[in-house]
């Protein structure tokens, strides 16, 4: 058996030493959170000072607030995430000219492969409350313009809904590979009986796509604490910080703006830890439920 397989067992080998480099050597930076850390004399020449940085942690005034954010946003975006997507890939598959098809399946994937960088001048200019597009759009009903970017009110809805906007055409390919696993004759009986293109999707498409609708969303509990630092630091402000700081832009900001090693460490230690919780729940959930094996 070693002899068939250990090309496969070498082939392996470059993942698994750029997992351990990238992965578990740093995280002897862990560390950290128990230390008072002082840069020039390193992981083992800083001060042992034990849970003092958690116990900071707890006394954080705004800490709590940080949390809901993160909650907050996380889970709209989850719930957005499952809705868009599987409405899409449901009308997509409704399209009988397969080449109008491809075009639009094209069109909604192309975001997904922007980053967040460059998405945020765009959204910037687009929500922008002067000139942008939308303000423009929404003067013609003589709707005030609105700052979407720099309203505590806005904020949480403008990062979730472009965020959907981004990731919702990469997210159909689940569901509408889900869609081609559902037998066709069900439609014919269905056609026969009577039934139209609603009830065949509410009674046959919907059923069909529950087993992989569920197990995407028990997979998804472990993204309660990621709320998408690479979107909000890209388009958030002081101004707004009430609504949009989450945990990953308070770490960074502790970390390396204000140079609070040990206290960043411990902030990003215990969601490390609470998100390790929620994916292990997570992946029982989706064996009893979906019946979902990682081997």
């Amino acid at each position: 058996m070693w002899r068939r397989e250990w090309p496969l067992h070498l082939m392996l080998l470059p993942g698994i030493v750029l997992v351990v480099m990238f992965s578990y050597v740093p995280m002897a930076g862990l560390i950290m959170a128990f230390q008072k850390y002082i840069p020039n004399r390193g992981l083992f020449g800083s001060p042992f000072i034990g849970m003092k940085n958690f116990q900071l942690l707890i006394d954080y005034p705004d800490i709590g607030r940080i949390f809901f954010n993160t909650v907050y946003i996380a889970v709209m975006k989850i719930i957005a995430g499952l809705v868009v997507p599987i409405t899409v890939a449901i009308l997509l598959n409704e399209l009988r000219r397969e080449w109008i098809k491809r075009t639009f399946q094209t069109l909604v994937y192309l975001p997904h492969f922007l980053s967040w960088v460059l998405l945020s001048g765009i959204l910037v200019d687009v929500l922008s409350p002067s000139s942008g597009i939308l303000n423009q759009f929404l003067g013609l009903f003589g709707i005030q313009p609105i700052f979407f970017l720099g309203s505590n009110d806005w904020f949480p809805y403008a990062m979730v809904l472009s965020d959907v906007w981004k990731e919702f055409g990469f997210g159909t390919i689940v569901y509408l590979a889900a869609l081609t696993n559902i037998n066709p004759s069900l439609y014919e009986a269905a056609e026969i009986d009577g039934a139209g293109r609603w009830k065949q999707t509410f009674h046959i498409t919907l059923p069909g796509m529950m087993p992989i609708v569920i197990l995407m969303l028990t997979l998804n509990i472990g993204n309660v604490l990621n709320a998408g630092f690479e979107q909000i630091f890209n388009l958030y402000s002081p101004p707004v910080y009430e609504s949009a700081d989450i945990i990953d832009t308070f770490v960074y900001r502790m970390g390396v703006q204000q140079a609070q090693f040990g206290f960043a460490t411990a902030v990003g230690l215990l969601k490390s830890v609470v998100s390790f919780i929620l994916i292990a729940i997570s992946y029982v959930l989706a064996y009893r439920v979906a019946n979902y094996r990682i081997f």
